[in-house]
């Protein structure tokens, strides 16, 4: 496979970062967890079956690749381009899975990733087409009323063709990806239920009970579509899904401060109107997805007032600081403590946002405190809820230590931080 990691090369958006704000109080903790996290995912990297860059074989390459830029230590960059080299090749034995998280459109958006900030050269427009043609049958396949879920429908694998839509340096390779995203919008806006000036999507809230809603989650819902839009309507190509994109947003908002307790937002509401009693805060459900989500339909809304709002509603989240009131029971990115401090540190970088940046530490401090687990990775463990309840070592990005060592790398520095356009949590480079 013609892909070689580029030695001692810095990524685009190293000199490109607002101020960055403090840095960490406890580098000498972040580096020897660093090592930790290191030492564990090269022995661990061979039993991990899926390929997606949030729960999957591509989110360690990824690790390993920021890892070697923050260290600068060329092994693990190697360590990086032989991970790659696996994910292609079980991609050659027969691997299915289209989605975004755990599958193939994940792992072909972190190689794009890689290519785009420096890591890898590799010829994209050789190597991923004959890959796409799979990718784009199953989004036609997609019938279920969660179709537009980000981690597991129809954006995610939408969010592999944008990036190849920005990256290809092929004319025609960029018809062809403009086509399929104009696809998805207009799956999008046929799907959508439209009442005047709102927009929303019908799902399954939970399929075991047939409870049918709407969904305002970033992993599974509506954040997770105007957050996708968002990096779309800002190319005049995808501009006519601007009016789709005001329609959701002005239905999410209508939900603002609707339910009692200390969320901004429900988790979802009924078909009947009934709306969750509580939200948890996380990145996958809660309102620092949600107000990130609304901060970026904000800006490329030019609606300063929706910018305002989206801020309010991360500063109103900042004040939950009961991990048991706000559930969170582990360090993990989507619903634990570095993934809080992530989002935090992000907006408080973008906003100069003092309160933010208190918060940023706040969750920093208990995710240093979490690492206690004789048992898991580097001292982490995750959390698994349900019937069987009980913690559990994760590898991987979205529950895992791959996805806190990036957290504890941007901590030190937005330079570490661009790989969280994963996650859609950071701005696109353009």
């Amino acid at each position: 496979m013609p892909l070689h990691h580029k030695s001692g090369a810095s990524g685009p958006g190293s000199e490109n970062s607002k101020a960055a704000g403090p840095l960490i109080n406890s580098a000498e903790f972040i580096d020897e967890k660093l090592k930790e996290i290191a030492a564990v995912l090269e022995k661990e990297y061979t039993t991990v079956a899926d390929i997606g860059v949030l729960n999957g074989l591509s989110g360690i390459a990824l690790f390993h690749f920021y890892y070697a830029r923050y260290s600068g230590q060329e092994y693990q960059a190697d360590l990086g381009t032989e991970i790659t080299g696996r994910i292609f090749d079980i991609i050659n034995e027969g691997y299915l899975m289209p989605t975004y998280c755990s599958g193939m459109a994940g792992a072909l958006w972190t190689i794009e990733h890689l290519r785009e900030q420096n890591f890898i050269t590799i010829h994209s427009d050789t190597l991923l087409p004959p890959l796409e043609d799979y990718l784009g049958l199953c989004m036609d396949e997609y019938t279920d009323p969660n179709f537009y879920d980000f981690l597991h429908g129809m954006t995610g694998i939408g969010y592999y063709f944008l990036i190849r839509y920005r990256m290809t340096g092929s004319g025609v390779l960029k018809t062809r990806y403009a086509i399929v995203l104009r696809k998805v919008i207009d799956r999008l806006r046929d799907e959508a239920h439209i009442s005047g000036d709102h927009g929303k999507w019908e799902s399954w809230l939970i399929r075991e009970e047939k409870l049918l809603g709407y969904n305002l989650s970033l992993a599974h819902g509506m954040s997770g579509v105007i957050n996708f839009l968002s990096r779309l309507v800002v190319f005049p190509e995808f501009e006519y899904a601007r009016p789709l994109l005001k329609q959701a947003v002005h239905y999410i908002m209508q939900w603002e401060h609707s339910i009692p307790g200390t969320s901004v937002f429900p988790a979802w509401i009924t078909k009947n109107g009934d709306k969750s009693r509580t939200n948890r805060l996380g990145w996958c459900y809660g309102d620092p997805g949600i107000g990130i989500s609304l901060w970026h339909a904000g800006k490329v809304l030019g609606e300063a007032e929706l910018c305002r709002r989206a801020v309010r509603t991360l500063e109103y989240s900042a004040l939950r600081k009961n991990p048991e009131e706000a559930e969170i029971r582990d360090a993990g990115l989507c619903h634990g403590a570095f993934g809080l401090m992530h989002m935090y540190r992000v907006m408080a970088r973008e906003t100069g946002n003092r309160k933010l940046d208190q918060a940023a530490a706040f969750w920093r401090e208990k995710g240093m405190q979490m690492g206690v687990h004789p048992k898991g990775y580097a001292g982490y463990m995750q959390w698994r809820g349900g019937n069987k309840q009980s913690f559990q070592a994760e590898a991987g990005v979205l529950e895992g230590v791959a996805g806190i060592g990036l957290a504890l790398m941007a901590e030190t520095s937005p330079r570490f931080a661009w790989w969280n356009e994963c996650m859609l949590i950071g701005a696109p480079v353009q």
